[in-house]
């Protein structure tokens, strides 16, 4: 299986070159060097064609949201985490309808950040799950809705689609609808290329912008 090409963009040195190290020891995870500001940035991805990027929410006198729309312009297939200090709401709402997938507190381990990087790399995404909710609410804020979005869906990209909703992982899914981890991964990803969304937050956001709501707990799990 081909290495995850990753780009770690973050002005501190010291703070990147300690996380290519070791981001760099992970078997599937390939660094390229480390860049600073969004010139160097531009240059990279150019040419290392990294898979993900993953990016301070501020380069010194910079903004990641530069490096954002930059990426969106010229390379949007590349998949972007923003790994940042900074834990308010609006920056990450902000950053997710500019094009990332993810967004990760400094504060959180090196061992989740490179699950994150696998997630985005195929088609995933990562919001703090304290903030998730209140995140959705503010992307689902910005937009109308559209049902008819969903009606190219299958009944079980349906039904997979409510589980992510409803807030459950894979394994939980699987469980519910009495399927394998591997087959709900394949409706997942058609899902996600059938609603055009770059990411399992997005899918969520889209869905419930079309009038997904929540399965009530009272009523149990869909059968």
């Amino acid at each position: 299986m081909r290495s995850i090409r990753v780009l770690i963009v973050d002005d501190h040195a010291l703070f990147a070159e300690a996380l290519a190290a070791r981001l760099g020891a992970e078997p599937d995870l390939e660094v390229l060097p480390v860049a600073g500001d969004v010139r160097r940035t531009a240059a990279l991805v150019a040419t290392e064609a990294p898979d993900v990027v993953v990016l301070d929410f501020v380069l010194g006198e910079e903004s990641g949201l530069d490096a954002l729309d930059l990426l969106g312009r010229r390379h949007p297939e590349v998949r972007v985490v923003v790994l940042s200090g900074i834990t308010d709401i609006s920056p990450m709402v902000t950053a997710l309808r500019r094009g990332a997938v993810a967004w990760v507190p400094k504060t959180e381990s090196a061992d989740l950040v490179a699950r994150v990087i696998r997630g985005a790399a195929g088609r995933g995404g990562w919001i703090p799950p304290d903030v998730l909710g209140d995140v959705l609410r503010r992307l689902l804020a910005s937009g109308e809705g559209d049902g008819g979005v969903l009606t190219g869906l299958t009944p079980r990209e349906r039904e997979v689609l409510q589980g992510m909703v409803d807030g459950l992982n894979r394994a939980r899914l699987a469980e519910r609808l009495g399927l394998s981890a591997n087959t709900v991964r394949t409706h997942t990803q058609n899902l996600l290329a059938k609603l055009g969304a770059h990411s399992a937050v997005e899918a969520i956001t889209i869905a419930m912008r079309a009038g997904v709501t929540p399965t009530d707990p009272r009523e149990g799990p869909a059968s």
